[in-house]
């Protein structure tokens, strides 16, 4: 069954009587070179990648799910369209390693579906992000320090610079530095607009994330720190000491002293600070 051809998805989509939901963000990818590349870089790494199994987000009808079975010991999908139930009855017939569950991934245990349907064996998360939900998504899985290797997904292209972009740079914001002490994300390659059905307005990208564990913040370090970086961005045209003033509760001359100290310029912005330059700002202030 080729689901990537738009005879066959109206097809499918007319016999089972199904429509968009625009609510959703609902783009069928059309490409067929893209889904089984998400699928190959998830196992990028593995020393056996028999054993690996996917936890999918979303699965549309199924064309990501297929190249996911294909190569992985098991997979088991998340998707909140119950009216895609038995159109994945069909496209997913020929593979008897997939389970669908039914369910919103933002009110899902992720962790427990991980232990209890896949046996806890090394797990990669795949998926192909609405654009409305991209960032949620993205932070719940890192968040949730789900025991998975790495994530690899597909998101609007500005999305995927933004969660890709180092320290310093114009795309840099608060979610940057979030995803950097979780994991180590790559651009791995873009994806058109036209690879879809309806077409969006704006192109994609894949980007994967291999999960880091190298921090050892305490629980109440960890939530300074990103309470620092946001207060910095939500004032990035300004001096950092502006905005960490009122978070910190410092005035601006201890700032500038603590910035002195742990060797960070006293006018720095925010988006001109590492990671590690927050990282001992939270570890240094309570």
């Amino acid at each position: 069954m080729e689901l990537t051809d738009i005879g066959t998805i109206k097809e499918l989509f007319s016999r089972h009587g199904f429509s968009f939901t625009k609510s959703l963000g609902q783009n069928f990818l059309i490409n067929p070179s893209v889904c089984p590349r998400i699928a190959q870089l998830g196992l990028e790494g593995a020393e056996d990648p028999s054993e690996i199994c996917a936890l999918e987000i979303g699965t549309g009808v199924g064309v990501l799910t297929r190249e996911l079975a294909a190569r992985y010991k098991k997979v088991v999908a998340v998707e909140i369209d119950t009216g895609l139930k038995p159109i994945l009855e069909e496209t997913l017939a020929d593979f008897d390693n997939v389970e669908v569950i039914f369910a919103d991934v933002m009110e899902t245990d992720l962790a427990g579906v991980i232990a209890d349907k896949l046996g806890g064996a090394e797990t990669a998360v795949c998926a192909n992000l609405p654009y409305y939900i991209t960032s949620p998504v993205i932070m719940r899985v890192l968040e949730s320090r789900l025991p998975v290797r790495s994530m690899t997904v597909m998101v609007q292209k500005e999305a995927a610079d933004r969660l890709c972009a180092a320290p310093g740079t114009r795309e840099c914001g608060a979610i940057s530095y979030a995803v950097r002490y979780y994991s180590e994300p790559r651009l791995m390659f873009k994806v058109s607009r036209g690879s879809f059905m309806p077409a969006p307005n704006v192109d994609s990208a894949v980007i994967r994330m291999d999960i880091v564990r190298r921090h050892d913040l305490s629980d109440a370090e960890e939530k300074r720190l990103f309470g620092l970086i946001r207060a910095g961005f939500s004032q990035r045209r300004k001096q950092l000491a502006n905005p960490l003033s009122g978070e910190l509760r410092k005035s601006k001359e201890e700032l500038s002293a603590l910035f002195t100290e742990l060797g960070i310029k006293p006018t720095a912005r925010a988006e001109e600070l590492t990671l590690d330059d927050y990282i001992r700002l939270a570890r240094k202030t309570d």
